[in-house]
């Protein structure tokens, strides 16, 4: 067969070994590195992933020595008994033909407890602790626990190290004058900033001698305010290149950048341009990163000869056979990473274990097994929202005869709805990823069909209702006026909606809708716009890579109402909520809390504050929009339970208050692992 990715798949020779493609597994904290319980968990979890093809895997970070912790008693490298432990991983990896980086990751001012370190003294805007400021000597005392760290990653069998020099982290905070504020050897000028990652990759690399790979991730563009310059990163490159590293991994943005890198609002290889100008300034190879997540895109980077590697964490989240299925030429079975963070980043930011919301296996992989059924059953799923795909494509893995009902006349449900929110377009590839699943798993499909008790009862051995939600409506003087529309009226039928607009609930649904309502409709994500909207520039032409924001105006007046006081989106997602809040004030959304809803009528939508109903007005809109929650669609289960069916309800035929697509794909892939 053609290699339909010639250039992805590639062999590429890196000096202490070759990779058989260009596929770079990027680091991903989990949460099992910080005990050492989990370690045949974390085993188990890189091992799918090499099975699967996936070129090269860098860990998540590991702390040098406790200095560096993330977080007290976090992951570390710092003696013999814990080198003896990762064997256990490497072992794993090259059982399956793979090669494995420990990621040595120093945390600094990030990290969470009162003895962090770092260049100066300098809080972080996102950690309560000031970190106290290194002496001379104890620079050269953290050179050295890298170096130790190095040679103890080294005797436990990994393939080489990564050495963490991006995301505001230790060396990051060395590297930029927002961080640096010293005079002395290590400090002043671009070349003593400069100083301390080029001692560490020249030391590290006398230590572990030439058949151990050396990659230094790279900060290229800060995003923050006193970041570094364009010279400077070029010039840390080729430093670090002379100094020893076999190849340099794509770095964007520090955690305290209001400038977003990876949620699904940002373009697909939004920042490729980035990396494929320093390539050309140095000799060994470098990954690209940050939102590639089809073999096309990757294949086009390559292709360009911009790059030699790229480099995906999440993608390997939600599909450990990716590569193999690009191999293949079956890029429409791959699950593609939506870039959500529901179930990755928002869970390591709050000290959970990383999964995945397409993948609820990913860190599980030893408790949710899926394995082959013993007894065929016949099984109906009832709705093809994101839980009733999930049971029914796992049942039939397991082989179970499943039948899916659904009566629209398309899968989805409340994905159907997402994927037309400007910003998450990528939403249609889980869809499709479903649909090819349903082929491959011989599932049968009943769309347009609204399935009845007695449709159900006596030809299955067991129902399963996923029938999800329909929007609550609030009991408010007026809802039945013409100028109110619901959700899905809007989004997914497009009912014409006036120039000034009530969005009446300012949850998950509330904010989309309100995105939705302030953007002219696409079908790609515009890149320049995107830059032009965050204020994203060359990184030659400013530190940091920061210019002035200029978003696009709205096309349409918003007001964003709860009932709640307090501010708007705060159960939005830790690493993606302030993203939308951000985007709701570049589009200059009129956010109203602690609302009473007094009347619609022709005049507008009447509105009161508190228990007293003070202040009352009317916002004078042409529509308002209902956002105000879900009710559960459970009719069936009552008659099903009567007849004696066994009945399973999952997603949000089973819990509605809060939509959560992560809970729904979870529920029904843990149901499937059961029956």
């Amino acid at each position: 067969m053609t290699n339909p990715y010639p250039h992805l798949l590639s062999p590429l020779d890196l000096g202490p070994f070759t990779v058989p493609n260009r596929v770079v597994m990027g680091s991903m904290h989990t949460g099992l590195e910080d005990r050492a319980k989990n370690t045949g968990r974390l085993a188990a979890y890189f091992a799918e992933r090499a099975r699967g093809g996936v070129g090269l895997i860098v860990t998540g970070g590991y702390a040098p020595n406790r200095t560096g912790w993330l977080l007290p008693f976090g992951a570390k490298l710092t003696n013999r008994f814990e080198a003896r432990r990762h064997r256990t991983i490497t072992d794993a990896v090259h059982a399956e033909g793979g090669r494995i980086l420990l990621q040595i990751l120093h945390a600094g001012r990030y990290s969470y407890w009162p003895l962090s370190v770092s260049a100066s003294s300098i809080k972080a805007p996102i950690n309560p602790f000031r970190p106290r400021r290194l002496t001379s000597w104890g620079v050269r005392r953290q050179i050295r626990a890298y170096v130790r760290c190095a040679r103890l990653a080294q005797r436990a069998g990994y393939d080489g190290v990564e050495i963490m020099g991006g995301e505001g982290y230790f060396i990051n905070q060395f590297l930029a004058e927002r961080t640096n504020r010293r005079t002395d050897e290590w400090g002043g000028s671009p070349e003593n900033r400069r100083r301390l990652p080029v001692e560490i990759v020249r030391r590290t690399r006398e230590a572990v001698g030439p058949d151990f790979a050396i990659c230094f991730r790279l900060s290229m563009a800060d995003l923050v305010e006193g970041g570094q310059r364009w010279d400077e990163i070029v010039a840390l490159a080729q430093e670090v290149e002379r100094a020893g590293a076999t190849l340099i991994n794509t770095d964007i943005g520090w955690h305290e950048s209001r400038v977003p890198t990876i949620v699904t609002s940002v373009p697909r290889a939004a920042f490729a341009d980035v990396t494929a100008e320093l390539a050309k300034h140095v000799a060994i190879p470098v990954a690209a990163s940050n939102r590639i997540n089809m073999p096309e895109t990757a294949e086009e980077i390559l292709a360009r000869g911009d790059t030699q590697l790229i480099s995906m964490a999440r993608p390997m989240l939600a599909d450990p056979e990716w590569v193999r299925k690009a191999t293949a030429g079956a890029a429409d079975e791959i699950n593609t990473c939506i870039a959500c963070n529901q179930a990755c980043l928002d869970h390591a930011f709050v000290n959970k274990h990383v999964s995945c919301l397409l993948n609820p296996r990913a860190g599980r992989e030893t408790e949710l097994l899926l394995a082959p059924t013993r007894r065929r059953k016949a099984v109906a799923v009832v709705g093809a929202g994101p839980a009733g795909l999930a049971a029914a494509v796992n049942l039939a893995r397991r082989g179970h005869a499943v039948t899916l009902f659904e009566a629209d006349d398309e899968i989805g449900g409340q994905f159907g709805i997402a994927r037309r929110i400007p910003g998450k377009e990528e939403f249609a590839e889980t869809l499709r990823y479903y649909r090819r699943q349903l082929e491959l798993t011989k599932v049968q499909v009943e769309l347009g069909t609204r399935a009845t008790a007695d449709d159900l009862i006596g030809a299955y051995d067991e129902v399963v209702v996923a029938t999800g939600v329909t929007p609550r409506v609030p009991a408010i003087p007026g809802i039945d006026h013409p100028s109110v529309l619901s959700y899905p009226q809007v989004v997914r039928e497009g009912a014409p909606v006036g120039a000034r607009v009530a969005v009446i609930g300012a949850g998950g649904i509330g904010v989309d809708v309100s995105e939705f309502l302030t953007h002219d409709h696409s079908p790609t994500l515009d890149l320049a716009e995107w830059k032009r909207e965050w204020g994203v520039t060359d990184p030659k032409a400013a530190p940091g890579a920061l210019t002035e924001p200029r978003p696009s105006p709205s096309p349409r007046e918003v007001f964003l109402l709860q009932r709640k006081p307090g501010r708007i989106g705060a159960r939005l997602g830790k690493t993606s909520g302030w993203v939308h809040r951000a985007s709701l004030q570049h589009k200059k959304v009129h956010e109203i809390s602690g609302v009473n809803y007094e009347r619609i009528d022709d005049a507008g939508l009447h509105i009161s504050f508190g228990e007293d109903r003070r202040d009352p007005k009317v916002l004078d809109v042409d529509n308002v929009v209902i956002c105000a929650g879900q009710e559960p669609v459970r009719d069936l289960v009552e008659r099903l339970t009567a007849a004696g069916v066994t009945t399973h309800v999952i997603g949000g035929a089973d819990i509605a208050a809060e939509l959560d697509a992560k809970r729904a794909i979870e529920q029904g892939t843990r149901l499937a692992d059961r029956i």
